[in-house]
């Protein structure tokens, strides 16, 4: 098929979004974002994190590209075609720079010769390369149609001859005094190596070098551009098919190969960053993602933005296991605070998001639902603005939720209705978690009211666990278990103050 997108299969699908989702922050793919995109923000990546998709086809697309790119040949091909066109952007930004015209050419000049280098080389790894990904592969049959195009081939010549050209002009260069004069070159005998040679039989120990070197500036001094100038007079013609040449290959950047040259950063970002976690022994997989099924699995899986911070500091990370099979829906995580329950929620979330970007993701035996949304209920803080209150503000919050979401959504549920009391809580609690059902939308529910666990045959009690010995000690596991009512005193305790661990400080002193 006809090349048009290394991250889209359908031009329908290819429309930037320009907002950050609502969720980002509360699953903190905010974060995750700002570290794939630092130092690539010449290539506006952010968008693409911000675009999921809702085709299984459009993810399988991008699965197929990341596999191929995960090969050493096919990553170092790109790279190399990636590093030449930053080369190339770099000479164009030094024209915008530049104060005198000729020089603006002569670099307009070296960052066509560029481009026609790269791309010619890009061309010539690719057609080595056994590629699988129909992305990669309908790229390749572009770049060969391309290569033989009349445009490209008459860039390449008359590159080429333009150096060649700037290349073969010698000229002579006489100042006396404040004057400066130029002049065609008359070849002369190189007398250094007669002078050398008469010298050397005086030489005793080697001489201090007193030579100066001078600056390579990018930019002319305006003694360099008038003898600039004095050449061009001296030799019109070369200078004269230079002008030429940068008007009529003004625009000579082709579209397609722009596109690719700043989608393919996608890919390379995100392997970037997993890199280190991988090397650290974490697993990421292929997720096998369905519109349809609500079976999903995750083994080995975490929170990738804390992952991240953990392996930097040369921390454990703890992993965990989720899934949900037939009727069930709806994960109700309980236990003590401080325990895990809300990154595990997070991690949720971040797989399906991920996953709706193409994009490996954290664990192993991963299969997940492609949702039409994210929804996210994290605790706030009041906003006078809103003249609500606490708990008002959350009910409006999830009111409007409730309303936008569907069958197909995720939702996770953080701490919510923990402003309230317990009566309070049990009452709205059940009253959202029953219309969570009725959708059979998929959820993650981190909740201090034990009740919620068992409401129906949709829900799947999940806890995080302490260390027997030492209830004090989390294990940050979080696993599949009924819920052994003690979430709410425990959360009671903390708030007042009467924690195992708080009473031994206090004892302590």
């Amino acid at each position: 098929m006809p090349f048009h997108s290394v991250l889209f299969d359908r031009d329908s699908d290819a429309a930037d979004s320009g907002h950050e989702p609502d969720f980002f922050s509360d699953l903190h793919l905010d974060q995750i974002v700002a570290s794939l995109t630092s130092g690539r923000e010449d290539y506006r990546l952010a968008p693409f994190f911000h675009h999921a998709l809702h085709s299984v086809e459009s993810v399988r697309y991008r699965h197929h590209v990341l596999g191929d790119l995960e090969r050493a040949d096919v990553l170092s091909a790109v790279q190399a075609f990636a590093a030449g066109m930053a080369r190339m952007r770099e000479h164009l930004a030094l024209v915008d720079k530049l104060h005198y015209d000729l020089q603006k050419q002569r670099w307009f000049l070296e960052a066509g010769g560029e481009y026609c280098r790269v791309v010619s080389a890009f061309s010539d790894a690719l057609d080595a390369l056994e590629l699988e990904s129909p992305g990669l592969r309908s790229l390749r049959e572009f770049l060969t149609t391309y290569r033989a195009s009349e445009t490209f081939t008459a860039l390449v010549t008359e590159t080429q001859q333009g150096k060649d050209e700037l290349a073969a002009i010698r000229y002579t260069v006489h100042i006396r005094g404040s004057r400066v004069r130029v002049s065609e070159y008359e070849d002369a005998p190189d007398v250094g190596e007669e002078v050398q040679a008469a010298f050397a039989k005086f030489r005793q120990d080697a001489a201090r070098d007193y030579r100066v070197r001078f600056p390579n500036y990018a930019d002319m001094n305006h003694v360099e551009a008038q003898i600039l100038g004095l050449v061009a007079r001296l030799f019109p013609q070369p200078f004269a098919h230079l002008a030429d040449y940068c008007v009529r290959h003004r625009g000579y950047l082709d579209s397609t190969i722009a596109r690719f040259d700043r989608e393919v950063q996608f890919y390379l970002a995100y392997l970037e960053y997993i890199a280190p976690l991988k090397a650290a022994g974490l697993a990421f997989s292929y997720p096998r993602v369905s519109a349809r099924s609500k079976d999903i699995t995750a083994t080995a899986t975490f929170d990738l933005s804390l992952a991240a911070k953990l392996v930097d500091e040369h921390t454990p990370v703890v992993c965990n296991d989720l899934h949900l099979a037939g009727p069930e829906r709806i994960l109700v995580v309980s236990g003590p605070n401080n325990g895990g329950k809300t990154t595990f929620a997070r991690t949720f979330g971040q797989l399906h998001y991920l996953a709706s970007l193409g994009l490996p993701v954290p664990g192993t035996d991963t299969r997940l639902f492609l949702p039409d949304r994210v929804f996210t209920h994290f605790e706030r803080e009041e906003n006078i603005e809103t003249l609500r209150g606490k708990f008002e503000d959350e009910l409006y919050r999830i009111h409007a939720i409730l309303q936008e979401a569907t069958p197909a959504s995720v939702l996770i549920m953080n701490e919510s209705f923990g402003s309230t009391t317990l009566r309070d809580a049990v009452i709205v609690g059940t009253e959202v978690m029953k219309h969570i059902i009725s959708l059979d939308a998929l959820c993650v529910f981190v909740t201090f009211v034990d009740e919620l666990a068992s409401l129906s045959e949709s829900t799947v009690s999940m806890m995080s666990t302490v260390v027997p010995d030492d209830p004090a000690v989390r294990t940050f596991k979080v696993v599949r278990k009924p819920a052994d009512g003690l979430a709410y005193a425990a959360a009671l305790a903390e708030k007042y103050g009467l924690t195992t661990e708080m009473l031994r400080q206090r004892i302590s002193r």
